[in-house]
């Protein structure tokens, strides 16, 4: 379950940089989060801003994890890219690896060929290192990707994160309910997953706050946390109110850190209280 603490230590953390879904409701950013302050979970249009109200540099970026092609997920590479060449790392040579379906890469440079024609392709060739393999390893963590449940055009995936800790993660990407999760679920200390639709909506791609609390009440003893969310961030009068979930269905928000260890998430926020 999760707890709260002012001096957390611990070796593992995760970052969520931004919780909302396409729209960006009022108070969340596009949904990104950061493994370690260095593993990157997607990179939406306005990563850079995320970064810097993180007190992330880009140059820290070791890795960056695509879950599907779709707009709010990946067309921030460009200006990740462009800031790490020629404002935070540009005397450096070190290879940012991109982690996606080998279909992908083409998408991917001409994304960046159609933002800074010239620019960038020489970039990707010099600092650039694509990584096609369904598992793997980022820092600490050993990785799986797994399909789920969304846009088939988007060639959509999850993530199975382990690390050295034996802390197991599941980000499950964009997905509506499907077998894949469900089947990798009972694995995972904490489940993150996304909430990008209102009850009512009939859009088999998205979780809905129905879904989350099924499978948050038929699960009570693990902790998801909800992000991707059609929501407005808290405190924020305008746009779609969030909805009341089970105790241990978490609507995150911009800007909280969580420290990571076997069979609990500590939030690195001693004022917030769950």
């Amino acid at each position: 379950m999760i707890s709260c603490s002012q001096t957390a230590i611990m070796s593992s953390s995760l970052r969520f940089i931004g919780t909302g879904n396409a729209f960006c409701p009022p108070g969340r950013f596009h949904s990104c989060a950061v493994l370690d302050d260095s593993i990157l979970i997607d990179a939406p249009p306005t990563i850079l801003p995320q970064l810097h109200a993180a007190g992330i540099s880009s140059a820290s970026i070791t890795d960056l994890m695509i879950t599907h092609w779709h707009g709010d997920h990946v067309f921030g590479l460009p200006f990740l890219l462009l800031e790490r060449r020629f404002i935070t790392n540009r005397n450096e040579s070190g290879r940012l690896r991109i982690h996606l379906k080998a279909s992908g890469i083409e998408r991917m440079k001409t994304i960046c060929e159609l933002a800074f024609p010239g620019t960038l392709l020489p970039v990707i060739e010099e600092r650039v290192e694509w990584v096609v393999n369904d598992v793997g390893e980022v820092g600490q963590w050993s990785y799986e990707r797994f399909p789920v449940f969304h846009t088939p055009a988007t060639e959509p995936h999850g993530y199975m994160f382990r690390n050295s800790n034996r802390f197991t993660l599941l980000h499950t990407g964009d997905s509506g309910p499907c077998e894949t999760i469900d089947q990798r679920r009972p694995e995972a200390d904490a489940v993150i997953l996304e909430m990008g639709v209102p009850d009512g909506a009939e859009f088999p791609h998205h979780h809905r706050p129905i879904d989350i609390v099924h499978v948050a009440e038929s699960d009570p003893e693990r902790t998801f946390l909800i992000t991707h969310s059609y929501a407005s961030g808290a405190g924020f009068e305008t746009g779609f109110k969030m909805p009341t979930l089970p105790p241990n269905a978490i609507q995150v928000e911009d800007g909280q850190k969580y420290h990571l260890k076997p069979g609990n998430i500590i939030l690195d926020d001693g004022n917030v209280k769950i």
